[in-house]
């Protein structure tokens, strides 16, 4: 029976699933697996479920060539954490979980536009520190989102189930920024980015993490939003400059923010939380029960089918 490590704990369901496969064994710790533990579990398993924060990088497959492990089964879409060249090269498959995580990533960009243009985080704060004095028909006047523009940047699954909600939900003119056209089932427009940024009202980032998108968000480009116009990001932190966020925030160069990543996840900086117009929130785009099942399940289903000599569905590299 081939031996897998799960690096996080994960789902009952998704755990026992997995043994009825393989010999599993269950990582407690919910930190990310350091560079040695990395190396060991190349060494020690035919195959590892890692997720995000767990940076296989080039130097972890280093003279790992002919290492045991064999597959990585990525639990998560994203998979900026991995180095699948260096992988590729050591003989290691990447696969990750598209699909199951679309609906519950996009609600989460629904959530954090919602908060962040009716400044609810703001009212809720108020409330509890008991600073609340009652209704008045100026208090805490906020942007109403129904009819707006949205701005959608990367236009891939979450992309487009962020398009349908804004579109069907709250009849927002969608306009959107893309390596290539996207047909849906309603009106849309693919603009460049100086364009999408200079006419909507909400900037929602739905990209990969890749080099060419790092810092996609920096000084410049967050000086061509509208000043009343909010950033939201669901991607990857890194796509936005933290420091130039901060900096347009303080500034009230933007609208505010709405943010469910960080450049340097965990760590939020102390400026970031101490702005009133901003929305944060620990990494819940995919937090929910049956999401996080799938997610698992698809992880699982992966790993064996490449032990049953086929190829996985979701192979990336």
């Amino acid at each position: 029976m081939k031996r897998v490590l799960l690096t996080r704990p994960l789902p009952e369901r998704v755990i026992k699933a997995a043994r009825e496969s393989f010999e599993v064994e269950v990582r407690d710790e919910v930190a990310p697996l350091k560079v040695g533990q990395m190396r060991a579990a190349l060494a020690l398993y035919d195959g590892v479920l890692p997720t995000l924060g767990d940076q296989f990088s080039a130097e972890v497959f280093a003279g790992n060539e002919n290492s045991r492990c064999k597959i990585l089964a990525n639990f998560g879409v994203g998979y900026n954490h991995i180095d699948t060249t260096a992988a590729a090269a050591a003989g290691v498959i990447v696969t990750n979980t598209p699909g199951a995580v679309t609906d519950a990533t996009a609600d989460i960009a629904l959530t954090l536009m919602l908060m962040s243009a009716r400044r609810a985080g703001e009212g809720e704060r108020m409330v509890r520190a008991g600073r609340w004095a009652g209704w008045n028909p100026t208090q805490m006047l906020g942007l109403h989102m129904t009819g707006k523009t949205v701005g959608i940047v990367g236009m891939g699954r979450i992309g487009q189930a962020i398009a349908r909600r804004c579109h069907y939900g709250f009849d927002m003119q969608v306009i959107y920024m893309n390596r290539s056209e996207k047909e849906l089932n309603f009106s849309t427009e693919r603009a460049g980015m100086e364009e999408l940024l200079a006419r909507s009202d909400f900037v929602v980032l739905s990209v990969p993490a890749t080099p060419e998108t790092h810092h996609l968000m920096n000084a410049e480009t967050l000086g061509l939003m509208a000043p009343h116009a909010h950033l939201i990001n669901i991607a990857r932190g890194d796509v936005v400059d933290e420091a130039a966020l901060i900096r347009a925030l303080q500034a009230r160069q933007i609208g505010g923010a709405g943010l469910d990543v960080y450049e340097h996840e965990p760590k939020v900086p102390d400026a970031l939380k101490a702005l009133d117009n901003v929305t944060l929130l620990p990494h819940l785009g995919t937090a929910a029960l049956e999401v996080r099942e799938a997610m698992g399940m698809m992880a699982v289903r992966n790993l064996r089918t490449f032990f049953a000599g086929k190829a996985p569905p979701n192979k990336v590299n």
